[in-house]
């Protein structure tokens, strides 16, 4: 982030501070509990939005060098990525196309052929078909061009492998971030590796969990015992950066750097950036490292989450093993405060007790979220 950029921010919270004034929008909103239990506000998210945009598959770290494999599954649809001979990161459905049984049933690995566990048609990293059994006596006058993998368009990107639904041959990840594309690019996550996943199957929505992101009024409560001294009590700040999110939740620290010199600000330090980048993703930047969220809905009230710690290359050495084995730990345990009171939510919403659920105006984050949904849908 740009110098200039960070000062403003900064100094935006910091003046917050002084007046004892939270981050306000105007109105207070009221929302419907059936956004998040309707079953058919669910299928047009996941056609309009997971289908229509793009995602974020994989880091790149994930799949380095000739034969790198990995399966994911997102929107619904079963992916296998794979780095071909030539070095380009190739997406086919992970979908036989002899008679639809899946392909590839490991994680991760190494091939240069992929074949089907059914009936053995085989093809190779760029996705052409080079081998089926008994094919001339079985399938004479076969078109094997006809039947190369299902091919999905995908762009590595400022250090992800992206993938998308809906374009024909090409996708464009740099018309979909936006303005957002040079900040998000110096992250530099190209020079990260993942030092730890952790998956969480939740039964909640999956925009109760990207909600609970993007405001700080529940801290003191909610991580009474785990963060909430770090930081401020109901103070974080925001920006719409076309459809996706920046937000600012400011440390226990800003008061004692408002007391610095201007110039010598460094908003890691000070602050928390969590970008929500619409609709699947969420990095929480940290001063040394940052968090991926991956969210992939599976219904309108089951999301699957899977959680990474992103290091710097050069920090992972032996003798820095602990430290991030404390940090993942200490990211899993307070998120999972989250991810519980997300699940409690979910099972509340059908009850009757509340016809609406509301947004304070220290939650307009919130509300612009939803306002992006719902834009998306209409």
């Amino acid at each position: 982030m740009q110098q200039e950029t960070q000062v403003e921010l900064l100094k935006e919270l910091v003046e917050l501070h002084d007046t004892k004034a939270p981050y306000l929008s105007e109105p207070w909103t009221r929302v419907s509990p059936e956004r998040y239990i309707d079953p058919a506000v669910f299928a047009r998210e996941r056609e309009r939005i997971f289908r229509a945009r793009p995602l974020i598959a994989a880091h790149v770290s994930e799949i380095r060098g000739a034969g790198a494999y990995l399966t994911r599954e997102l929107a619904g649809k079963p992916l296998l990525l794979v780095r071909d001979e030539s070095g380009t990161v190739r997406c086919f459905m992970n979908v036989c196309r002899h008679r639809g049984a899946q392909l590839v049933g490991e994680a991760s690995g190494c091939k240069h052929r992929f074949s089907c566990p059914y009936h053995a048609w085989t093809w190779n990293s760029s996705g052409d078909l080079i081998g089926v059994p008994h094919e001339k006596t079985g399938f004479p006058g076969l078109d094997r061009e006809a039947y190369r993998l299902h091919e999905v368009p995908c762009e590595e990107r400022a250090g992800w492998v992206w993938v998308s639904f809906s374009a024909d041959r090409t996708i464009d990840v740099a018309a979909h971030l936006g303005e957002l594309d040079g900040e998000f690019s110096r992250l530099d996550a190209e020079s990260h590796v993942i030092y730890e996943t952790s998956t969480r199957d939740l039964e909640s929505n999956w925009k109760i969990l990207v909600e609970g992101g993007l405001e700080a009024y529940h801290f003191r409560v909610a991580h009474r015992e785990t963060i909430a001294p770090l930081f401020l009590d109901n103070l974080s700040s925001y920006r719409c950066v076309g459809q996706h999110i920046r937000s600012v939740l400011p440390r226990s620290s800003l008061p004692d750097m408002a007391a610095q010199p201007s110039e010598d600000w460094e908003i890691n330090k000070h602050a928390n950036l969590l970008y929500t980048i619409f609709p699947g993703s969420q990095f929480l930047v940290q001063e040394d490292h940052f968090i991926w969220i991956q969210g992939v809905p599976v219904s309108a009230s089951r999301t699957r989450l899977r959680l990474s710690t992103m290091i710097p290359s050069s920090e992972a050495t032996p003798e820095k093993e602990s430290y991030w084995k404390r940090n993942h730990a200490l990211t899993l345990y307070t998120l999972d405060e989250d991810f519980e009171l997300g699940e409690a939510i979910q099972r509340g919403l059908d009850t009757g007790a509340n016809p609406h659920l509301n947004f304070g105006r220290f939650e307009g984050a919130l509300v612009r979220f939803n306002a992006m949904v719902d834009e998306a849908i209409s």
